[in-house]
């Protein structure tokens, strides 16, 4: 079931990357009156082209506006990969008139507490970003998984995901399942947190569910 706790306007463009979350989210706001349009960050990786393709396609056989972002600089000496693209897609996605959906769940706002809290500053995502925002994060990830498979909706897999090289990826990998086996309940540990963010700074009860 995907729980959406923000008011999502009907004129949307949807940042999307091909992969599970952002294309469930992407076939939810299709199911509206209006159709979203699709924003594609293309982080110049051989993924990158990989999920390029599949978006395109994707857009063209549905008939949706797609914008596409490229990099506008090299990354720099004291800049990791995941800082730098960070960066540039937000710079991208904040050149975007009206409003930009994000697909952040809550399995990314237990990734961003935890690498927080090593770091001495536990938090959670903020619902908005300029005019970004992140309406389906009391969502689990696995509900999307869920909802691509029930509907049908395909998607791509980023192998740059499973390198643990990366920050965020050795907390999802192996961390995590470490917290999980310790407290069990750590999502509704994390989930508490976002919704009172909700409440707090959106003012919103939960506004619907989609089975």
């Amino acid at each position: 079931m995907l729980k959406v706790k923000l008011k999502i306007p009907f004129d949307v463009t949807v940042a999307c990357s091909g992969g599970v979350d952002s294309m469930a989210v992407l076939h939810f706001l299709s199911q509206r009156k209006t159709m979203p349009k699709v924003a594609y960050m293309h982080h110049g990786t051989e993924h990158g082209e990989e999920a390029y393709a599949f978006v395109k396609q994707y857009c063209s056989d549905n008939g949706l506006e797609l914008s596409v972002g490229h990099l506008s600089r090299s990354k720099q000496r004291d800049e990791s990969p995941e800082e730098f693209w960070r960066i540039q897609r937000y710079a991208f996605l904040h050149s975007i008139p009206g409003t930009v959906v994000m697909a952040h769940h809550l399995d990314d706002n237990v990734e961003s507490w935890l690498l927080g809290a090593l770091h001495g500053k536990p938090s959670v995502m903020p619902i908005r970003n300029k005019n970004v925002i992140r309406p389906f994060m009391m969502t689990k990830k696995s509900e999307f998984v869920d909802w691509c498979s029930r509907h049908g909706v395909p998607h791509v897999h980023d192998k740059s995901n499973d390198d643990t090289k990366y920050a965020r990826n050795r907390m999802r990998n192996k961390i995590i399942p470490e917290a999980l086996a310790i407290n069990p309940g750590l999502h509704k540990v994390v989930a508490k947190i976002v919704a009172a963010q909700y409440a707090r700074e959106a003012g919103t009860e939960e506004l619907c569910s989609a089975g």
